[in-house]
């Protein structure tokens, strides 16, 4: 069962261990426990923020380096099998209500 903030409640807590790609001292990528693409790469701010219409003038910083995290995290991914998609989703698409992307290649396997 996915909890409402699966990252403060699991991740950020340590109850569900994960496989670091990169990490910074406000962001964190990882491999998905759980993926719907052969690569599936999750990068998350430290700080909770609900969701990408929730951002206030105040998590700019936080954004740009969460951002930077995507982007080094992307070209990896796109160096390493040729392509990949950065998405996050909002509403009832966005399952655990903590601002979060997903860096995926390759078809779904969900």
């Amino acid at each position: 069962m996915m909890t409402e903030d699966f990252y403060c409640e699991e991740v950020f807590s340590g109850k569900t261990q994960v496989n670091r790609v990169l990490e910074t001292d406000n962001v964190l990528a990882y491999h998905h426990t759980k993926p719907a693409y052969p690569v599936h790469i999750v990068a998350v701010p430290k700080k909770h923020i609900a969701s990408l219409t929730a951002l206030e003038e105040s998590d700019n910083p936080l954004l740009l380096e969460l951002l930077g995290v995507i982007k080094k995290v992307a070209q990896q991914v796109t160096a390493e099998h040729g392509a990949c998609r950065v998405i996050t989703n909002l509403g009832h698409y966005q399952d655990s209500k903590h601002l979060h992307w997903h860096i995926v290649s390759g078809k779904s396997i969900k």
